[in-house]
């Protein structure tokens, strides 16, 4: 969508979720289980649509499940492809 996305996009993907998701104090690395740490099928809507606004991507609704935003490296992975076929 004509913006590259950025070379630490788990770590801000992290920043991203603890700071409008999962306040939580327990520290959270890449592959952190997201629903184990609380995010609900609610929250999965909310960072959807968080993600596409900071980083200038679409994600198709058939990718929206609980595989692809299981873990920030997931979802990172999941911003890179729709990224790249956009």
């Amino acid at each position: 969508m004509g913006t590259q996305l950025p070379d630490d996009l788990e770590a801000r993907l992290l920043v991203l979720i603890r700071e409008r998701f999962l306040e939580t104090g327990e520290t959270m690395t890449p592959a952190t289980d997201l629903f184990a740490a609380g995010l609900d099928s609610m929250g999965i809507m909310q960072l959807m649509i968080a993600a596409e606004e900071c980083f200038g991507v679409r994600i198709p609704e058939a990718e929206v499940n609980k595989q692809n935003f299981a873990t920030a490296a997931n979802l990172a992975a999941l911003l890179r492809r729709c990224h790249a076929s956009a």
